[in-house]
């Protein structure tokens, strides 16, 4: 078996979501075998595509996708899909293979103990915490031994046991993978080449080495391209004012005069678009609900997992105005259920104060109806704001043009992410309850989110596995489940 061998090749790949918005324009790269590769772009630069086009459930426009001969491919997905959640693990599993597995049995434990999880073949999906649900995913796409893995945002709702484990397999793992994430730290632990699909562009570029490899070729060509330009725009100018002399001339000096105004324009045509660096969501604030004081939330008592059955334990935490409270504890110890129960306000051991405002933010985006407008969404919880100013609003988290009357249930997870935190904004809540609100973010966004973050004037309860996030905001008070 030849280890150069190229076996996954797109040939001037052109694809458009819906014909109305370019997603690939004459995309050509090629992956070697054993290669791990990073897919990286800003939220919706139809990442997630480049990988349906790869499993062949979408079809180029145009150009073609190679795939060695006998090649096979599996794929994890982001979400484990809403029609698969009251399956039985082994259910889920044996969904995986096309033909019927007799002896199924020994290897789910065997890719179970490959992603850190123990669990009963006959437990449902749904009754699996979001975490374990991330390892489940990876799992499905693992047990199908494929020559080529592709695996989309593992490191969604993994805690830091999670991630680590998920890095040790992929630095061990011998065959050819393509990782999508927006965590540069655990990309970089394992990454041989970075294809970076542009969203201005529509272009995949591709680079050997890490995530900071990449960046440190594409400031070098930035600066190359604006020196180019300079230097270009100096000459044009000197052309065209030494053009305006010999026209005045009159006579063969007009000649010179057009020949110097040609090269003016040539010039001007070889001038190069300098690359646009991935753009971040502008700065923003969520309102606090007015006239709010005193105790906001109260929680005495929660439950948590252990051994399959909810343990009650008791708490003292009192949270006010600009106090901010971290739930910490491992996948699967019920921090999701804690919040669940708080947001919906069915927790026994848990009041929140009459008439606040909860603003919910859930990992798995139930809160959105997935039929819904993005607008139609947004001006439910907008109260008398009007079109123009949530529109404005939308442009500011990069939900700009016809994304704004797209169906939520089309957009890519991180945007639906960005349309969640939109939502926050016109809520004006006086609690803010966040599970999880970096999954599927572009890296970029993160210090903008936890700024806006540090500023709200409300209470918060967070659950995030992102220490690097974590620690750019002021936390008051850690409660962890797991102790």
């Amino acid at each position: 078996m030849n280890d150069q061998e190229v076996i996954l090749r797109f040939d001037e790949v052109s694809f458009g979501h819906g014909h109305n918005k370019p997603i690939l324009n004459e995309v050509s790269f090629s992956v070697r075998r054993g290669l791990k590769i990073t897919l990286m772009g800003q939220n919706g630069a139809g990442k997630s595509t480049v990988f349906h086009l790869i499993t062949g459930d979408l079809e180029p426009d145009s150009g073609f996708v190679h795939l060695g001969t006998g090649l096979t491919v599996a794929a994890s997905k982001q979400i484990i899909p809403r029609d698969q959640l009251c399956l039985s693990l082994r259910e889920f599993f044996q969904n995986c293979f096309k033909e019927k597995i007799y002896d199924i049995d020994p290897k789910i434990d065997e890719v179970l103990e490959v992603v850190n999880l123990v669990a009963d073949h006959d437990r449902l999906i749904k009754s699996f915490s979001g975490g374990q649900q991330a390892r489940l995913l990876l799992a499905s796409a693992i047990i199908q031994n494929t020559d080529l893995l592709l695996l989309d945002e593992p490191t969604n709702n993994l805690d830091k046991e999670g991630i680590s484990h998920l890095t040790k397999f992929l630095i061990d793992y011998q065959k050819t993978c393509i990782v999508i994430s927006h965590d540069a730290d655990f990309l970089n632990a394992f990454t041989h080449g970075v294809l970076y699909l542009d969203v201005f562009t529509n272009k995949i570029e591709q680079y050997t080495g890490n995530y900071f490899d990449l960046l440190v070729e594409i400031s070098a060509r930035m600066e190359r391209e604006n020196r180019k330009n300079a230097q270009l725009a100096k000459r044009i100018i000197e052309n065209k004012e030494k053009a305006n002399y010999f026209a005045q001339k009159g006579g063969k000096m007009r000649l010179v005069a057009k020949k110097m105004r040609d090269e003016a324009v040539e010039m001007e045509e070889a001038k190069v678009d300098v690359r646009k660096e991935d753009k971040t969501i502008n700065s923003f604030t969520i309102p606090c609900q007015e006239d709010i004081g005193g105790e906001i939330l109260n929680i005495t008592s929660f439950s948590v997992m252990k051994k399959h059955k909810f343990v009650k334990k008791e708490a003292s935490i009192s949270l006010r105005k600009k106090e901010r409270l971290l739930l910490v504890g491992p996948n699967g110890i019920g921090k999701t259920t804690l919040l669940e129960s708080l947001a919906s306000g069915k927790s026994k051991g848990a009041k929140i104060a009459p008439g606040v405002v909860v603003g919910y933010y859930r990992q798995d985006f139930s809160t959105l109806n997935f039929e819904d407008m993005v607008y139609q969404s947004l001006s439910l919880v907008a109260g008398n704001s009007s079109e123009e100013s949530i529109r404005s609003l939308a442009a500011g988290f990069l939900i700009t043009g016809n994304l704004i009357y797209s169906k939520i249930g089309n957009l890519s997870e991180g945007q639906k992410g960005l349309v969640s935190l939109i939502r926050l904004v016109l809520q004006k809540p006086g609690l803010l309850i966040l599970d999880e609100p970096t999954n599927h973010i572009n890296f970029r966004h993160l210090p903008v989110i936890a700024e806006a973050l540090n500023k709200y004037e409300g209470a918060m309860v967070l659950v995030s596995h992102m220490p690097e996030f974590v620690e750019q905001i002021r936390i008051d008070e850690i409660l962890d489940l797991g102790k």
